[in-house]
């Protein structure tokens, strides 16, 4: 695959890699924040914003709206600390969150488990084609759909 290497961080190395990256981008990693993150980050499967609404109200003990999770997911998307599987509306944290590159999304239909995989190529090549038709802000939403090894 094209692109670059990069650290992949899990657990606590996950949160503060992406605590740093969010100071970094001038956002403050308030104790919600952390909490959406770490229910986020210890998913295994893309989690929508109302299973995460739901984890966290537990964790908190009194009812958090998933409106609110909707918005730090927006914000997390926003500076690269999570992904949006866009066919499924949900999200995955961002294993590497000090990296910006469009991501391509293999999703499993059978178990839901959905990987990424980076190619700098295949992506700039349709940022290429976009503007070459005329649009501008490309960000290549890619996603196949298929059986993962575990399923097949």
């Amino acid at each position: 695959m094209a692109g670059h290497v990069h650290h992949e961080h899990e657990g606590e190395s996950l949160i503060s890699a992406a605590r740093s990256a969010l100071v970094a981008e001038g956002e403050q990693w308030t104790e919600m924040r952390a909490d959406v993150f770490a229910a986020l980050a210890e998913r295994d499967k893309p989690a929508s914003a109302y299973d995460l609404a739901e984890t966290v109200s537990a964790l908190r003990g009194k009812r958090v709206a998933p409106n609110s999770v909707y918005r730090i997911l927006d914000l997390f998307v926003r500076t690269n600390l999570a992904r949006r599987v866009e066919s499924a509306n949900a999200y995955l944290a961002n294993s590497h969150p000090g990296c910006r590159h469009d991501c391509i999304f293999l999703i499993c239909d059978a178990c839901g488990q959905a990987v990424h995989i980076d190619d700098d190529r295949l992506t700039g090549a349709l940022i290429a084609a976009a503007r070459e038709a005329g649009f501008a802000d490309v960000r290549p939403v890619v996603e196949l759909r298929g059986t993962c090894a575990g399923c097949s």
